[in-house]
């Protein structure tokens, strides 16, 4: 190195120097990391000789120290090591391990939040007193979209801070919709000078990102096995939003009318696309993104052990895929799209834009709109639907039809623990006879029901029995 001056070796892998680069006369000290290719300078802070031997030596120890006890050597921000994880997140998204908006989610987080909270914190200094306590800061420094999670009263300085931030999301947002942002995009402050809390649900969410990358920081031994954060603060739940039947009625028949309102082509055209995507996510449970991906060769026409007419679609997300079935029904109302569409090979996608491109947002507008029109625009909860709740409106309807959750699950491509954490109260409101016997002004089933029911039973399974005897004597 031309800048090294003055270098003396104290022992082998152990120098001292000063730096001809810098007008000052401080003495550094360079060590070898014993079994690695890799050095480590430090400042000494002193320009006395014999006080720079000093030091280099005690620098010396605390390598060594930290190499026998497993303790970081080398200085790493939990901004970088956020980074290093966000890389190999992006390589899996290019590999299609992972969807690839994952690594956006992520970089959102380790960007933002996280950024604030410990971005210049070393990570070997992050314990439970930091991890433990995200929650309460996140509440306090930052700011939710829905008022549901109730509302706090936020200084002038803070609140104009956070309508900063919204006005630099829109920019954002406009410049990557290709849209030219010609002034620079300003909000005003509430007045109210009061915000909503941040859900548990984007807590919970940004945590996961914070424990992988501190169990990240762990495979590359950046810091022991004891700081691994697998386990969140209990946070709460909140129950998923669904249409109740007669609001699927409601939207059936506000959505005729809806169409048949549009006052051009092409909005005819997109309304028409929208009504019975809706239709076709109520009556299959698929996600968003499943229906993104969905193409006409993965449609299927079939019949069931009686004969009956189905369609088994073959969908894919979140880095899995199923094949599902479907009524009928489902197949008349992707012909109706079919037969309007202007991309309709084998390989075109089903959703898609006038002019045959895959669509990308999946008409959310349109959605929001015609919800808006029948008035179902928001829950029980006051929370905006989304495109989701068609999802949850297939799961409750099933349920309270009496479909098994293990066959619902798989029909969902979901686990029997996610349907029953989320839709347990179907099964309490199906069940209210059992839930309310013998409490006062209620009346116990009507026997003759009762053995009805138990005659339909036992004549069901003496049948089942029967089939399974004819079968292993034709076996």
């Amino acid at each position: 190195m031309a800048f090294v001056t003055d270098k003396a070796e104290l022992k082998p892998g152990l120098v001292i120097f000063r730096r001809g680069d810098v007008e000052h006369r401080m003495w550094y000290c360079r060590m070898k990391i014993p079994k690695a290719d890799r050095y480590k300078t430090i400042s000494l802070k002193t320009t006395d000789v014999e006080l720079a031997r000093e030091r280099a030596f005690d620098q010396d120890a605390d390598i060594r120290f930290r190499l026998k006890h497993d303790v970081p050597v080398f200085n790493h921000p939990f901004r970088e090591v956020g980074r290093e994880y966000l890389l190999t997140q992006e390589a899996r998204a290019q590999r299609g391990e992972i969807s690839a908006a994952r690594p956006k989610k992520i970089r959102a987080v380790i960007d933002g939040a996280l950024e604030r909270y410990v971005g210049s914190t070393q990570v070997h200094l992050i314990g439970d007193e930091l991890w433990g306590g995200y929650p309460a800061w996140r509440r306090v420094n930052g700011a939710g979209r829905l008022r549901r999670n109730g509302v706090r009263e936020v200084s002038d300085e803070m609140a104009q801070e956070f309508a900063d931030k919204e006005a630099e999301r829109r920019t954002k947002v406009q410049n990557a919709l290709g849209i030219r942002v010609l002034k620079p995009i300003k909000l005003a402050p509430s007045e109210e000078r009061t915000v909503p809390f941040i859900s548990d649900s984007t807590i919970r969410f940004e945590m996961s990102i914070f424990g992988a990358v501190m169990n990240f920081a762990i495979k590359k031994r950046y810091v022991p096995a004891s700081q691994r954060y697998d386990e969140r603060p209990k946070l709460k739940t909140m129950r998923r939003d669904e249409f109740t039947l007669e609001e699927y009625r409601k939207l059936h028949t506000i959505g005729r009318k809806w169409i048949a309102e549009a006052d051009k082509p092409s909005s005819t055209w997109y309304r028409t696309v929208t009504y019975n995507m809706i239709l076709i996510a109520c009556n299959t449970g698929m996600r968003p993104a499943e229906m993104k991906n969905l193409r006409w060769r993965d449609i299927m026409p079939a019949k069931d052990r009686e004969g009956r007419e189905i369609v088994v679609l073959f969908v894919q997300g979140k880095g899995k895929s199923r094949k599902l079935v479907a009524p009928k029904s489902v197949g008349d109302y992707l012909e109706r799209i079919r037969s309007i569409s202007k991309a309709t090979g084998l390989e075109d996608r089903v959703f898609t834009t006038v002019n045959g491109k895959p669509a990308k947002s999946l008409y959310v507008s349109l959605i929001a709109d015609l919800l808006g029109k029948a008035n179902l625009r928001e829950g029980t909860q006051g929370v905006p639907r989304s495109t989701y709740c068609f999802r949850h409106t297939y799961a409750t309807l099933r349920l309270q039809e009496g479909v098994d959750v293990y066959f619902l699950a798989e029909q969902m491509g979901t686990s029997v623990q996610m349907i029953e954490q989320h839709y347990g109260h179907v099964n309490t409101i199906k069940h209210a006879d059992r839930v309310l016997q013998g409490m006062t002004g209620w009346e116990a089933p009507h026997p003759e029901v009762d053995v009805t029911k138990a005659k339909a039973s036992k004549a069901a399974e003496t049948h089942d029995k029967l089939k399974r005897g004819q079968h292993r004597r034709t076996g």
